[in-house]
């Protein structure tokens, strides 16, 4: 006998269980390292800013720059897998304006040479770093703490004039005229960053005034045995001989301080002279 019709039917019903009570705690660790990232590439380039020169900074803008080339020729070779490298000649987008090393247009700056005013902008620039060398802003000094007091600098029309002074308990010269352990040490330094530019060099001598009681005043020719003993410790230093432009003797003249009698009037100047 057949099962009868009348009977619902049975419906069964699976819900679907869908979890949602999974772990979300690993977002956080995404953007937390991703802060320190940045923070430590903040952190190196403040490091950078500080632990580098003007000259520097701008090579490395220059190096992580698309658009500047890196050299003056192509870089590919010449085999079978040979070819040239994006900053060719050949390969640079060419537009039919500007100018190249290898097509120079008539200006200056195209040829690849300074005008008059460019120059004195890598002339002043030059200096400069030799000042900041010398005196330790750079992070690197020439100097030792010792050496600093006895040391002053100044940029003027004339070009980097390097003072050397004498003090009542550090003296640049004996009682026989002849340089102390603390001038060649001094010497030394300066000859050493000297290396960085390639300007003429004055030597200047400076003595304090003596009394007016004395029969004859050595100003003079005191002034000028400093300013000659200067120039060569110098030359000993490795400076070439053919830089040494001048070397002069002021006397009591031009004294650095209101006092003559002052003993920081005993100097020397090393002036590294700017091009005419």
């Amino acid at each position: 006998m057949g099962a009868d019709s009348n009977v619902a039917p049975v419906i069964i019903k699976r819900k679907k269980v869908v979890g949602g009570g999974g772990h979300h705690g690993g977002a956080w660790k995404v953007a937390y390292a991703d802060f320190v990232t940045a923070m430590m590439a903040f952190f190196m380039l403040m490091w950078l800013l500080n632990a580098t020169t003007e000259k520097q900074r701008k090579g490395l803008a220059d190096y992580f720059n698309p658009t500047i080339a890196v050299a003056r020729i192509s870089g590919g070779g010449t085999g079978m897998l040979g070819g040239d490298n994006t900053f060719s000649e050949m390969t640079l987008p060419q537009v039919g304006t500007g100018a190249t090393s290898e097509r120079p247009a008539e200006s200056d700056s195209a040829r690849g040479t300074f005008t008059q005013g460019e120059a004195q902008d890598a002339e002043e620039e030059a200096l400069r770093e030799l000042e900041q060398k010398l005196l330790g802003r750079t992070g690197e000094s020439a100097l030792d703490d010792g050496l600093m007091r006895h040391i002053v600098t100044r940029l003027t029309d004339e070009g980097l004039v390097v003072e050397l002074y004498e003090t009542a308990e550090s003296r640049l010269f004996d009682d026989s005229g002849r340089p102390t352990p603390l001038l060649e040490r001094l010497a030394a330094a300066v000859a050493r960053v000297a290396d960085m530019v390639s300007n003429p060099v004055a030597v200047e001598g400076h003595v304090r005034a003596y009394p007016i009681v004395l029969a004859k005043n050595p100003a003079w020719d005191e002034s000028a045995q400093h300013a000659g003993h200067m120039r060569d410790l110098l030359w000993r230093e490795g400076l070439d001989r053919d830089r040494v432009a001048r070397v002069t003797a002021h006397a009591d003249r031009d004294p650095a301080h209101d006092n003559p009698m002052d003993p920081r009037n005993t100097r020397l100047e090393v002036i590294f002279l700017r091009d005419r």
